[in-house]
């Protein structure tokens, strides 16, 4: 873990209500696929914790939507404006685990993890498939991002004002090796009933600390309770008991 003072390069909405920030800093290391940062906001006594959607040495992307003080005041910083940021937190994604056809669910603001996982399947070759689930025509980004890198990409949305009405385990491949996925509790748990291989989810949860001191954002496993901010986000199927 680093805290580091960034700069706003880019903070654009790319839609309803969801915005993508492009913070840099001569001190940033590249993260892992499914590491996220915590950032710090004038007024708020928490930090608001966000998944990593891109990195690079010097440069990263993170993609938010407005749901409250935190976020609303996150989505009025301009570019040159900086902000205090706990970087490399979290496990991240195991991509040793993947076989040749991984499979890649995502759900809203669970999305934009898969970007950079995608992107690192396709250096090492693999055929990459991700089912992206959003509520409606308004909401869906990301298509775009991993049909560029020659993933195929399924759009569903719950109103069916998009691609495949209904959820993301409504379009699930018959054949794939592996899965992984981020989205938030209900749509991991039914991901866990409908997939056929073990598989990785990436838990979004509430953080008071975001570095494992606190003990406020624990998932109940087969060896006991787990912070999702230090011995997570990531968590192996097998080891999961929901509640």
């Amino acid at each position: 873990m680093k805290q580091l003072i960034l700069k706003v390069w880019e903070n654009d909405r790319i839609a309803e209500s969801v915005y993508r920030m492009v913070l840099e800093g001569p001190e940033l290391e590249e993260q892992k696929p499914g590491q996220f940062v915590n950032i710090r906001l004038d007024g708020q006594f928490l930090r608001r914790p966000i998944s990593v959607c891109e990195s690079e040495a010097g440069m990263l992307t993170i993609i938010y939507k407005v749901v409250g003080r935190g976020t609303e005041a996150l989505s009025r910083r301009r570019r040159r404006d900086t902000l205090d940021v706990l970087t490399g937190l979290g496990n991240g994604y195991d991509l040793s685990k993947a076989g040749d056809r991984p499979l890649l669910l995502g759900g809203g603001v669970g999305v934009p993890p898969l970007v950079m996982l995608a992107r690192k399947l396709r250096e090492q070759g693999k055929e990459v498939t991700a089912v992206l689930g959003f509520n409606t025509k308004e909401e869906v980004f990301g298509e775009t991002a991993f049909r560029m890198m020659d993933c195929t990409a399924i759009v569903t949305t719950v109103d069916g004002s998009y691609g495949t009405k209904g959820f993301v385990t409504d379009a699930l491949p018959e054949d794939y090796s592996y899965f992984y996925t981020c989205g938030p509790e209900p749509m991991l748990k039914a991901v866990y009933r409908k997939t056929v291989t073990s598989g990785q989810f990436s838990f979004e949860e509430r953080m008071g600390c975001g570095f494992g001191a606190c003990m406020g954002c624990s998932c109940r496993t087969i060896t006991g309770y787990k912070r999702i901010c230090r011995e997570g986000p990531v968590l192996e199927k097998e080891e999961i008991l929901w509640e």
